[in-house]
């Protein structure tokens, strides 16, 4: 029998850029592939870059850097099933595990103690019509939505959502603009005005070094 295995695209120590954990020095697990093609994504080189590791060789490659959180992110981790005996095998090991996931797979059998951070597609993504909405009930208080918007309509879109779904009572809401679309004093403006229990945010990471940077 073959060991567990996923396809990586990178591995990376960083600050956490984006989430509740903004600013935290984390580990990036960042998994090959994704089933969506969002048309404001910031990594599709994840959509084909990579190689196989084993999860021993990734515990291995996380276990070098002095810190313990970890993000499994991607491209699309739920895509590749050994990313949930990964996560599994992080949490045995002691570290706080996210998964950043865009939202077009269950996260049912996604250990409990991760935190998960859930993209809910916004229209302009072009993508609203993969999500898993029954991640919406499958959420929890340690979990987080996310809403990335490029527009007014997407923002209205995930405020009538979220009040719809009261989803501010299952999870923490997070908003960022698409950076380049949106400025980020509108969607700022935009939060205030909706009177809602959100969290508005930026990609702290791209601030920093820059939007085209990689492994950071």
């Amino acid at each position: 029998m073959f060991p567990a295995a996923l396809k990586i695209n990178e591995i990376f120590y960083s600050l956490q850029g984006e989430s509740l954990s903004v600013g935290k020095p984390t580990v990036f697990v960042r998994v090959a592939t994704c089933n969506m093609r969002c048309s404001w994504c910031d990594t599709r080189y994840a959509f084909w870059e990579g190689h196989r590791m084993t999860v021993e060789e990734i515990l291995q490659e996380v276990g070098r850097y002095p810190t313990k959180f970890v993000c499994v992110t991607g491209g699309e981790p739920l895509g590749q099933q050994a990313s949930l005996l990964l996560m599994q095998r992080l949490l045995e090991q002691g570290y706080t595990v996210s998964l950043e996931t865009g939202g077009g797979f269950s996260v049912a059998s996604v250990p409990d103690e991760v935190i998960k951070v859930i993209d809910v597609k916004c229209p302009d993504s072009g993508e609203t019509e993969s999500m898993c909405w029954d991640n919406l009930q499958l959420a929890g208080p340690r979990d987080q939505f996310k809403f990335v918007v490029a527009s007014k309509v997407d923002f209205d879109w995930a405020t009538g959502l979220i009040r719809k779904e009261r989803l501010t009572e299952r999870a923490a809401v997070l908003f960022s603009p698409v950076e380049d679309r949106v400025p980020a004093d509108s969607l700022a403006a935009w939060v205030l005005e909706s009177g809602l229990p959100v969290t508005f945010q930026l990609q702290l990471h791209k601030k920093i070094w820059g939007k085209d940077a990689r492994g950071v």
